[in-house]
């Protein structure tokens, strides 16, 4: 079974768990499945959007896709849920991917 069929069935037990999402999203980009990988980040940023590594990848999505208007709105949305964690990490990854859009 290829991973994205064990996330599926995984997510069948568990479908709010947000890891399992975003891995899921993360498959799917690396088979170059855009859409599918765009819907379970946007997805996941419904159900939680303090998990802020999404906002990464999704902006990074939209960065290789030329989408730079939805890159920066997604980086600018997970610094500010970064900050209201205080996960610094997260934070400085996201302000470094916008400055390098920008």
């Amino acid at each position: 079974m290829d991973r994205i069929s064990k996330l599926k069935e995984f997510l069948k037990t568990s479908p709010q768990d947000s890891f399992l999402i975003h891995a899921l999203a993360l498959e799917y980009v690396k088979i170059s499945d855009l859409v599918a990988a765009e819907e379970c980040f946007t997805l996941n940023l419904e159900k939680n959007p303090e998990y802020v590594a999404t906002y990464y990848h999704l902006g990074k999505l939209y960065e290789n896709a030329g989408k730079e208007a939805a890159a920066i709105k997604i980086y600018e949305l997970g610094i500010i849920f970064s900050k209201q964690i205080n996960d610094n990490h997260s934070f400085g990854e996201l302000r470094a991917a916008l400055d390098n859009l920008l």
